[in-house]
């Protein structure tokens, strides 16, 4: 199995009448993280995803959201700009923790987790997929629905699936 990689999943917002979209750039959401894999390790341990402390949401660096337009993330508004994200699981139900992206350390790696950075503890909608996944995956899921741009943020490891609602603000 090889080392942890990076992953990353991508909205692009266009206009759909002819004349918007001449004048306008379309706008980004990116999701960018690390994807460590299970390599036969159980999922929710001290070691790999405790329960009740906040994980960083992927692997080696901070798993980051930047999105060129204002946000609505799990109901909490977000302004354009760049977040980090962390999760916090639990027994009873798995919560997103966004914070100012605090950036690298001075040797590079990334900053441990400061609750003074913590924006919004939002909660996470739980299912169980029955086609487990080797490695960490996340998804920006944009909807086909009429109305504002929106979707979910999706994320799978093993058999726990974790998602919240998004939209354009």
């Amino acid at each position: 199995m090889a080392p942890s990689g990076r992953g990353s999943s991508e909205v692009v917002i266009t206009f759909v009448d002819s004349a918007a979209r001449a004048a306008a750039t379309p706008l980004k959401i990116k999701i960018d993280y690390g994807q460590p894999s299970l390599r036969g390790r159980p999922l929710l341990t001290d070691s790999l995803v405790p329960y009740d402390k906040p994980w960083r949401t992927g692997a080696n660096a901070l798993t980051t959201l930047t999105s060129d337009t204002d946000l609505v993330l799990g109901g909490r508004d977000l302004p354009k700009g760049s977040y980090a994200f962390y999760t916090l699981p639990g027994r009873s139900g798995w919560k997103l923790i966004v914070q100012k992206n605090p950036g690298p350390t001075p040797t590079g790696a990334p900053a441990p987790y400061d609750s003074a950075n913590d924006i919004a503890r939002l909660n996470l909608k739980a299912a169980t997929s029955a086609s487990p996944l080797e490695t960490f995956t996340m998804w920006l899921v944009p909807s086909r629905d009429p109305g504002p741009p929106h979707g979910q943020l999706i994320m799978q490891w093993g058999t726990i699936v974790q998602s919240i609602d998004w939209a354009k603000k």
